[in-house]
C-alpha cells in the first residue's frame, strides 16, 4: 500500500508502498512475511553479544556496537579502543573498507590523503563487539563471521528469542556479517521488549546506553541521533533497504519497511507514525529541491 508520497509545486509526482508494523496502534500492509531488517537488527545482535559474555570496556560501548557510526573522529577511536581492550589491531575487523558516512569527516579523512579503511565502515563498532565477544570466551575470532561460529549462533538465537518467532532465512549483509530474515511485526516486538526490560538486564542495558548516547549510535545530524536526542526515552535504529524501528517504553513500537527499498520515505512516514501514538517527535523533512530551492518534499499518506 501507498504510505508516502513525492511531492513538487504542489504535484504529486511519486509514491512509496511499504507496510508499517504497530504496537499499541494500527498495522498496515504486510508486517507477517520476513524481510531482512539489516542494520535495524544491530540492538538485537549487542544484545546477543552482551548475553554470550561481552563486558564492555565502557558501558557506552554498547551505544556504537548496537549502532551504525557515521565515522567521526570520536566514533574512530572508540572501535580503536574497544579493540585494544580486547587486545587486537584494526586489521582483525573483517568488515569491508570504507569512508566515514559523514560528509564532513569523510572530506577531512580525503583531505588528508587517506583511504578507504575498515574502521571507518559504519558497522566496525559491530564488528568490533564481536571480536571482543569471541576474545572474551576464548573462541577464535579469525572466523567470526561465519554462520556457524558461536558469536554468530549467540546472535542468532538472541534474535529470534526477542523477536519471538524463527529466523526465516540468514543471508549475508552489506558489512559481511550474517542477516536475519523476520517479520516487521517481529521487528517491533524486539524492540519494545529492549524499551521495556526490567533494568539492569541485557535488553536494557543495550537500550539505555543507546538512548543516552545517540551521537554514537548515528552522528551529527542522522536522524537516529536527531530523534533519540530530542524524545527522552524513545530508541530508534535506522537500517538499509528502507527499514527503520522505534520503541517508546510503556507506549509502544513501530517498524517500517518501504517497498522499493527508498530511504528517503522511512523516516516522514516513522514520524506521522510515532505522533499517532501520542509521541512528540521533532520535525525532520526530506525535502525536494528544484534549481537548488526546496519545492516539496516526501511525506507520509494518512489512511483513516
Amino acid at each position: 500500500m501507498i504510505v508516502a508520497e513525492v511531492v513538487r509545486s504542489g504535484f504529486v509526482e511519486s509514491v512509496h508502498h511499504g507496510s508499517v508494523a504497530v504496537l499499541g496502534g494500527t498495522s498496515r500492509g504486510d508486517v507477517t512475511t520476513p524481510i531482512f531488517p539489516r542494520s535495524s537488527s544491530k540492538p538485537l545482535q549487542a544484545v546477543g553479544l552482551v548475553r554470550a559474555g561481552l563486558v564492555p570496556r565502557d558501558r557506552s560501548d554498547l551505544a556504537l556496537i548496537g549502532g551504525s557510526h557515521y565515522g567521526e573522529p570520536p566514533h574512530v577511536r572508540r572501535v580503536r579502543d574497544i579493540l585494544e581492550a580486547a587486545g587486537l589491531e584494526p586489521a582483525a575487523l573483517r568488515c569491508p573498507a570504507a569512508y566515514p558516512l559523514s560528509a564532513a569527516a569523510r572530506d577531512d579523512w580525503l583531505r588528508r590523503q587517506g583511504g578507504p579503511e575498515p574502521i571507518l565502515m559504519n558497522c566496525s563498532g559491530k564488528h568490533a563487539g564481536m571480536l571482543a565477544t569471541c576474545v572474551a570466551n576464548g573462541w577464535p575470532w579469525e572466523t567470526y563471521l561465519d554462520p556457524a561460529h558461536p558469536v554468530q549462533v549467540a546472535i542468532t538465537e538472541a534474535i529470534a528469542d526477542l523477536a519471538g518467532e524463527p529466523i526465516a532465512a540468514v543471508g549475508v549483509d552489506g558489512c559481511g556479517a550474517p542477516v536475519h530474515a523476520y517479520s516487521l511485526t517481529g521487528l517491533a516486538r524486539a524492540f519494545l521488549r529492549l524499551v521495556d526490560a526490567a533494568p539492569g538486564t541485557e535488553e536494557r542495558r543495550v537500550a539505555d546506553e543507546m538512548r543516552a548516547h545517540p551521537e554514537l549510535v548515528a552522528g551529527t545530524g542522522a536522524d537516529d541521533t536527531v530523534l533519540m536526542a530530542a524524545v527522552p526515552g524513545l530508541l530508534v535504529k535506522g537500517g538499509a533497504e528502507g527499514v527503520v524501528a522505534a520503541a517508546m517504553p510503556g507506549v509502544g513500537a513501530v517498524a517500517i519497511k518501504i517497498e522499493d527499498g527508498g530511504q528517503r520515505a522511512r523516516t516522514p512516514v516513522l514520524l506521522d507514525e510515532l505522533r499517532r501514538l501520542g509521541i512528540d517527535v521533532p520535525v525532520i523533512e526530506e525535502l525536494i529541491l528544484g534549481g537548488g530551492e526546496p519545492v516539496g518534499e516526501v511525506r507520509a499518506v494518512r489512511v483513516s
